[in-house]
């Protein structure tokens, strides 16, 4: 794993890398590379990292625990805590104009949050094939690297401007749902998803570098972000971390996107989930909500009808907020395994067949299906090395 990892560095693939694995107790954790091409400062194990989708497990096991409390209820809709969501209007087809509608069947729920069924998110179509991308557009409300800014009741009611694309619970759609999840914990709670987070979450894991933004007497571990060029033919800076969109806190707290952490942090998360809601002395979630969790709740005509990359649905499921591997189609995943990865180059695994956590930290844009090469390589020479 070192030398392929040291690989992708030196071939400027990638700025720099940390990686961690765990299995039965024995941790092994490589840094390769630097935080910043500029001030060359190394990787370390404690490196900051954007995590992006990541984020969206994490905001997942926070409802759950709501749940757990009877504060929500998964079949419930959520018109009384989002009541920009109540009487939605759906697109008649994919194709209809914003003024083509029809009331929704029914209300969302919480389920709905949980699994992307939602009926609205990213549009996998190429841009500008339908009316509701535009709308998405101006609104402000599509999907991206650049996490949303609108304070959290702005933000729902651009959403509520907006009808649905597909009814509640029709379809799979990416990455919308999280953030209004995020939002939804917020309000149930009375405070910050943030702050939640961190009271129920992060300080019972001692995930103490795990947040939505980074202090400033921490900046100094944040990596530098990056994208390819292709014509300049190199990495260039996407978000810097010191003045970056990390380095001070801002309105929108993005369950979808907007943590930042590290490899022992994520670990920590690993070792939660992977002993079905139990850290040590602490209990975060029950055994029965964890496996909850980390079962396919999609059907075959759900996966049939909701597009995503090609592929996918072959060999994956989705849970709350991750996603579950079905089928074993290469060296990595038992069926079981789930996790996600984020669109800055990260990636969490756990593997409960295998007691196997895997975490893996970069910050190279995704820009295509090439840019998952580094993942894959991560996880088959960490599968390679399994007895």
């Amino acid at each position: 794993m070192s030398a392929v990892m040291s690989g992708h560095v030196e071939r400027g693939y990638v700025s720099g890398v940390v990686t961690l694995l765990a299995r039965h107790g024995d941790i092994h954790v490589t840094t390769h590379g630097v935080q910043d091409l500029e001030t060359q400062v190394p990787m370390q194990r404690d490196t900051i990292f954007r995590i992006a989708s990541v984020t969206k497990p994490i905001v997942a096991v926070a409802a759950m625990i709501l749940v757990e409390e009877t504060k929500l209820r998964l079949d419930d809709p959520v018109d009384r805590w989002l009541p920009e969501l109540a009487n939605r209007q759906v697109l008649r087809s994919i194709e209809s104009e914003m003024d083509d509608t029809v009331p929704a069947a029914r209300p969302i729920t919480l389920r709905d949050l949980m699994t992307f069924r939602l009926g609205h998110g990213f549009v996998a179509a190429p841009p500008g094939q339908y009316p509701i991308q535009a709308a998405i557009e101006e609104a402000g409300m599509a999907p991206g690297p650049k996490v949303a800014n609108p304070a959290p009741d702005e933000y729902m009611a651009r959403l509520g401007s907006l009808p649905l694309v597909y009814q509640p619970g029709e379809r799979w759609m990416y990455h919308t749902s999280a953030d209004v999840l995020g939002v939804l914990i917020a309000r149930v709670s009375g405070v910050s998803l943030g702050e939640y987070l961190q009271e129920r979450i992060f300080g019972a894991l001692g995930m103490k570098d795990t947040a939505f933004s980074v202090p400033e007497e921490k900046i100094d571990r944040l990596a530098t972000a990056y994208q390819f060029d292709p014509a300049q033919g190199e990495l260039v800076v996407f978000d810097p971390a010191k003045g970056g969109d990390w380095s001070a806190p801002r309105p929108f707290e993005s369950g979808a996107g907007g943590l930042v952490s590290t490899a022992d942090d994520l670990y920590a998360f690993s070792q939660m989930m992977l002993g079905m809601g139990r850290y040590g002395e602490q209990r975060i979630l029950s055994r029965p909500s964890v496996e909850l969790m980390t079962t396919d709740q999609m059907t075959a005509e759900q996966k049939a009808a909701s597009l995503f990359y090609p592929g996918f649905w072959d060999t994956q499921g989705w849970g709350f907020g991750m996603s579950v591997t079905t089928r074993r189609d290469g060296v990595a995943w038992n069926p079981g395994t789930y996790g996600w990865d984020g669109g800055f180059g990260t990636s969490w695994r756990a593997d409960p067949r295998e007691n196997l956590a895997g975490v893996f930290l970069s910050q190279r844009m995704m820009m295509g299906a090439d840019d998952i090469t580094t993942y894959q390589d991560f996880w088959t020479t960490g599968y390679q090395a399994i007895d």
